[in-house]
């Protein structure tokens, strides 16, 4: 599977990938909000210009009465704030409804992470409602406030 957005490929994970998304995964503006993954298995590289600059995952609920995707992103820093964030999401988001054919997609990053939930709003998603001590930050061990966000099917542009 290869998803092409307006400026990212989306593909699976491949040998070699692992070195340079475990190196992002540690830079200071990636680790405020994600740990270190044990593995890639199942998620996507993005990549921009033959380069990799980060991950994109998913996980279904196919449960018929609560069918729905959840997704999860990480960039390296230096493509942040370039629009390629939400290319990759709407690049998956829409991948999800038009071929998994899912009604709603849920993201939830955490309710400190301003830049995040701009990036999410501008793909479309809308706040739901703050999740309390949703998530243990890695560095600190203190529980943090998430912000669950959803996108209905019709609401993708």
């Amino acid at each position: 599977m290869e998803l092409h957005g307006d400026k990212v490929v989306l593909r699976p994970v491949v040998e070699g990938d692992a070195k340079i998304l475990d190196r992002i995964v540690r830079e200071p503006e990636v680790a405020a909000w994600w740990s270190p993954p044990d593995d890639y298995e199942g998620a996507l590289a993005v990549v921009y210009e033959d380069e990799v600059i980060g991950l994109v995952q998913y996980a279904e609920e196919n449960d018929p009465e609560f069918r729905r995707a959840g997704l999860d992103i990480f960039l390296t820093a230096r493509h942040h704030g370039a629009g390629l964030g939400a290319d990759t999401v709407r690049t998956l988001a829409r991948w999800l409804v038009r071929e998994k054919r899912h009604h709603r997609l849920t993201i939830d990053p955490a309710a400190a992470n301003a830049a995040a939930i701009r990036c999410y709003g501008k793909v479309g998603f809308r706040p739901v409602g703050i999740m309390r001590a949703y998530w243990r930050n890695h560095r600190t061990g203190v529980w943090e406030d998430g912000l669950l966000m959803d996108l209905l099917a019709h609401e993708l542009t």
